[in-house]
C-alpha cells in the first residue's frame, strides 16, 4: 500500500517539471487526490456498495474539478497533469503509466448498459489538453492522441492522432510519431502531448500531392499550347489554331498554396 502511494508521488516528480518536492505534490495536486479517492470508490463500486462509490467519486469531482465515474479501471502510477474538467467514463480502462492531460473526455458512443461503452488506454499513453476518445475502443501502448483531438477509432501502439475527427500518425521504425521525443536516451522517461510534424499529417501529404499533380499538369498543358502555337506560325495555312484563350504560360500559385498548408 505504502509503496504504491509513493509511486504516485514518484511519478508526478519524473514527468511535472513544476513540482518541486513530495510534500508540495502531496498538498497541492488534485489529480493525485483524484486517483486516491478513485481508489476507495472503486473498491465499493466491485464490492456491491455502489451508491457509497458514486458518493465518494461525487465528492471527489467536487474536490478536485476529475471525475471519475468508480466502475472505471485505473492502472499504477498514472498521472491527471492539471487535470480540471477531465471525465473517465464507467467501462474506461487506462494503463499503467498513463498521463492525462485537463479537459480530457474517455466517453462513450453507446447507450446500451452491461456493454463496453468507453477506451481502454494501453501502457504509457499520454492524452493531451482537450481531447476526446469515445468509443469501446483500444489505445495501444505509448500511443498519444493530440491536444482537442476528437479520436473514433483505435489506435496503434507508437502511433499519435491528431485532429478532427483524428488521423492516425504511425510510428516510424518503432519510435513515436511525436517530434518532441526526446533525442538522448537518459533523457526518453517521458515525452509530454502528441505535437507532430505537419510532414507526417496524412490529410497535409494529400493535399501537397494534389497541388504538385495539379501544377504538374498545368505545367504539361502551357508546353502543349506553346508547342501548338510554334507549329502554327511555321505552317501559316493553318490560319492560326491557337485560341485566344489558351494558357500559353503556368499561372497555378503551387508554392503559395504549400505555404498556406505549411502554417
Amino acid at each position: 500500500m505504502l509503496a504504491r502511494l509513493r509511486s504516485d508521488v514518484q511519478c508526478i516528480l519524473e514527468r511535472d517539471p513544476a513540482a518541486r518536492s513530495t510534500w508540495e505534490v502531496i498538498t497541492c495536486y488534485p489529480g493525485l487526490h483524484a486517483i486516491w479517492l478513485h481508489r476507495p470508490a472503486h473498491w465499493c463500486w466491485t464490492n456491491g456498495f455502489k451508491w457509497l462509490g458514486r458518493f465518494i467519486s461525487h465528492f471527489a469531482r467536487w474536490f478536485t474539478g476529475i471525475e471519475i465515474h468508480p466502475g472505471a479501471k485505473i492502472g499504477e502510477r498514472v498521472f491527471f497533469d492539471h487535470a480540471m474538467g477531465v471525465v473517465v467514463g464507467e467501462t474506461a480502462e487506462i494503463g499503467d503509466g498513463c498521463t492525462i492531460y485537463q479537459g480530457v473526455t474517455l466517453g462513450g458512443t453507446s447507450l446500451y448498459k452491461g456493454t463496453k461503452r468507453h477506451p481502454t488506454l494501453g501502457k504509457n499513453v499520454v492524452v493531451s489538453a482537450g481531447a476526446k476518445v469515445l468509443g469501446g475502443f483500444e489505445v495501444g501502448d505509448g500511443a498519444k492522441i493530440g491536444s482537442n483531438a476528437v479520436v473514433i477509432k483505435p489506435v496503434p501502439a507508437g502511433a499519435t492522432a491528431v485532429g478532427i475527427p483524428a488521423r492516425i500518425i504511425p510510428s516510424k521504425e518503432g519510435q513515436s510519431a511525436d517530434v518532441t521525443e526526446p533525442h538522448k536516451p537518459e533523457e526518453a522517461k517521458f515525452s509530454a502531448y502528441g505535437v507532430t510534424s505537419l510532414q507526417d499529417d496524412p490529410l497535409t501529404q494529400a493535399m501537397r500531392g494534389l497541388i504538385d499533380s495539379a501544377a504538374t499538369q498545368e505545367h504539361q498543358i502551357a508546353l502543349l499550347w506553346q508547342a501548338i502555337e510554334k507549329l502554327s506560325r511555321s505552317t501559316p495555312q493553318s490560319g492560326g489554331c491557337v485560341p485566344d484563350e489558351a494558357v500559353r504560360c503556368e499561372q497555378f500559385q503551387a508554392a503559395k498554396l504549400n505555404d498556406i498548408i505549411g502554417k
